[in-house]
């Protein structure tokens, strides 16, 4: 196995000012080494990781780091910087900068040895060792855990489980995780242990690293008087942690403010706060975190009631894009009159393109029967965990039965969760909680949620839903182009984020049933959410000194990006900048998505971008809306970054100008 870091890795007198230059100073020294295949390629995975969240930490630390395809072997590059740079800590800039590159399948043994790095820079006495250090092999030494850290007492304790005076301490369990899961995971358990010891708590921590995670002892968490999530993606079977006083904070906050999570997790527990944690509850934690009050279970019901959406949509979207693609396909073979072909279990020739394109369009509409049953069953799923399956799949299945279709899938997922919910609040004999999630709560809440959608609920939705329809087949005209700029607007907002995942869920509830209307949605639907990307491509490549490096390099693979309906590659761009890049890119997409509708381009296929062009009705008139919109996006674009960059140099002659007369008033 290869060292993970050596001499020649090691910076001790690093020039970059920027944190960008700093990633490639270090990168460089990857490359030489032998360790990095793609000197771009592997900075635009780091500057995509540092979009998600700084990675400066207070003490004068950064630690650029991400999981990448052209790293051949687990690395640390370090680096130290006399006048420090700003990686986003709260406590100003760092001046030891550890850029930590991961393989894409990095092993667990390695992915130890960078968790025990976390944990070490939580020692004042490490970092102290690392600003002193002269030479870089005793440095690199160091870091490698081969030479002691000066002044170091040994091992450290473990954790007292006991008071002096023989009584059992307060107990606290636990999770640490990040998006990348090797440093902050491990750096945010080190600080909480280490928290408890000096506070005489003992914590537990299950770290949900990148190498998987070891689960935490059920005994441990039953005698836990309290629970802390440190965390920025999911925490992974949460119901665990049921009936447990919780703290829920994003990880950052378990590194800086350890001693305050505790406090109010004994606190919460004096109080007798009990959080009613289910293991589908959504989102990470909030970045810094605000101690407790972030997680899901202390949101607003606006902001829960996303979450719940969304887990059924990002469930849907494979099934929308599997069986949508199958059909387009199959029309494009066949034509559209192939939807009315027999089944081809009974008739199908091998020879024939019809037979091939009957038995594509039969397998897709069978993946597309799926849409409807699975948004309501992971809506559901979102709201209470896996009880509240069986009941949402089933109120989904019906919600097709009447008609009530995407709308009906919403509602059905939506009871099926508050059913289930209800029936856990119920209190039951012991002997009888063994049976309640797989018998009782699902044969319970199908029951009442299929009442509820084939007596109650049904029938109105189908007739909203046949509304629904009715206005978008009537719509023509200023109506429609109105329509075109409000999902223009949203498709392009946050670029895959919940806007953008309502606009097109929206889109692809219309393809359940298509009419002439939904097919024109779901064409302005695509072509707004191409031109993030493409404006960006075009933009780097009119303009290159307006860009970083790292930023052409990320411009030319939004070309394809754009090309595909993948908008998500504008996302680097607008993290970014996002007060010249956002408005920009909505301003196109309002222009792409008015055009649109006004040329009455429709849109067959879910997905595809411009490789289903042969599918789309009008299709020179929807390319064209989509070039116009990029175009528009461009120049926006163009123009703010270049005012930004005009002001700086018109500042600068402007003080050169009045040099002079600004030393006499001083002389004076």
């Amino acid at each position: 196995m290869s060292e993970l870091i050596t001499a020649e890795l090691v910076d001790l007198d690093l020039s970059a000012t920027t944190k960008d230059a700093a990633a490639r100073s270090l990168a460089e020294r990857m490359v030489a080494a032998h360790r990095v295949t793609d000197l771009d390629g592997f900075l635009a995975d780091v500057a995509a990781r540092e979009a998600q969240m700084p990675t400066g930490l207070d003490g004068g630390i950064g630690i650029p780091h991400c999981r990448s395809e052209h790293v051949n072997a687990p690395t640390l590059a370090f680096g130290r910087s006399a006048a420090g740079i700003d990686f986003g800590a709260a406590d100003g800039p760092a001046d030891l900068i550890f850029l930590i590159a991961a393989p894409a399948g990095a092993d667990d043994d390695h992915l130890t040895i960078l968790s025990g790095l976390a944990r070490r820079l939580m020692d004042p006495e490490f970092t102290a060792a690392l600003r002193a250090g002269t030479d870089p092999a005793a440095v690199a030494a160091l870091i490698r855990g081969e030479e002691p850290t000066p002044e170091a007492g040994g091992t450290e304790p473990e954790t007292e489980t006991a008071e002096a005076d023989g009584s059992v301490p307060f107990r606290i369990v636990a999770v640490t995780s990040c998006p990348t899961g090797i440093a902050h995971t491990y750096m945010a358990a080190e600080s909480l242990a280490a928290a408890g010891r000096a506070e005489g708590v003992e914590v537990t921590v299950e770290t949900q690293g990148s190498g998987g995670f070891k689960k935490l002892d059920p005994a441990v968490i039953a005698a836990a008087d309290a629970v802390i999530w440190a965390h920025d993606v999911e925490v992974r079977e949460k119901a665990r942690f049921r009936n447990k006083p919780l703290v829920d904070v994003g990880v950052k906050a378990g590194i800086n403010r350890p001693a305050e999570l505790i406090a109010e997790a004994r606190r919460k527990a004096e109080r007798g706060e009990i959080a009613a944690v289910s293991e589908a509850d959504g989102g990470s934690g909030s970045g810094d975190g605000d101690v407790g009050g972030s997680g899901p279970d202390h949101a607003h019901f606006g902001v829960r009631l996303r979450t719940y959406l969304m887990s059924g949509v990002s469930y849907m979207v494979p099934f929308v894009a599997a069986g949508g693609l199958l059909i387009a396909l199959s029309f494009a073979i066949g034509g559209y009159e192939i939807a009315s072909a027999k089944s081809v279990a009974d008739h199908f020739v091998w020879g024939e393109a019809d037979s091939w394109a009957a038995l594509l369009n039969q397998i897709g509409s069978a993946a597309f029967a799926f849409l409807v049953p699975v948004l309501a069953g992971y809506i559901a799923y979102g709201m209470a965990d896996r009880p509240a399956l069986v009941p949402g799949f089933v109120g989904g299945s019906i919600a097709l039965t009447v008609n009530a279709g995407f709308l009906g899938g919403l509602v059905a997922g939506l009871l099926a969760g508050a059913v289930v919910m209800a029936i856990q609040r119920v209190p039951v004999h012991a002997t009888l909680r063994g049976i309640m999630p797989v018998l009782v709560i699902p044969l319970i809440a199908s029951a009442v949620v299929g009442f509820l959608m084939f007596i109650v609920v049904g029938k109105p939705i189908a007739s909203l839903q046949n509304a629904l329809t009715d206005w978008l087949n009537g719509l023509s005209g200023s109506n429609a182009v109105i329509l075109g700029v409000v999902l223009g607007l949203m498709m392009c907002f946050d670029m895959g984020g919940p806007l953008n995942k309502v606009a097109y869920a929206f889109a692809v509830g219309g393809l359940a049933d298509p009419t002439d209307g939904s097919l024109k949605v779901m064409a302005a639907v695509m072509a707004a959410g191409m031109v993030p990307p493409l404006a960006m491509a075009l933009a780097t490549t009119v303009r290159k000194k307006l860009f970083t490096k790292t930023e052409r390099e990320n411009g030319r693979a939004a070309w394809v990006l754009g090309a595909s309906f993948i908008t998500e590659g504008a996302i680097p761009f607008a993290a970014a900048d996002p007060l010249r890049v956002i408005p920009s890119v909505m301003a196109g997409g309002a222009v792409t998505g008015a055009l649109s509708m006004a040329f009455g381009a429709t849109l067959r296929a879910p997905h595809g971008g411009v490789f289903v062009v042969p599918l789309i009705g009008e299709p020179f008139l929807y390319l064209l809306a989509i070039a116009a919109g990029t175009l528009v996006a461009t120049a926006l674009v163009v123009l703010l970054k270049g005012a930004r960059r005009a002001a700086p140099d018109a500042a600068g002659e402007a003080g050169a100008t009045g040099s002079d007369d600004s030393r006499v008033t001083v002389a004076a």
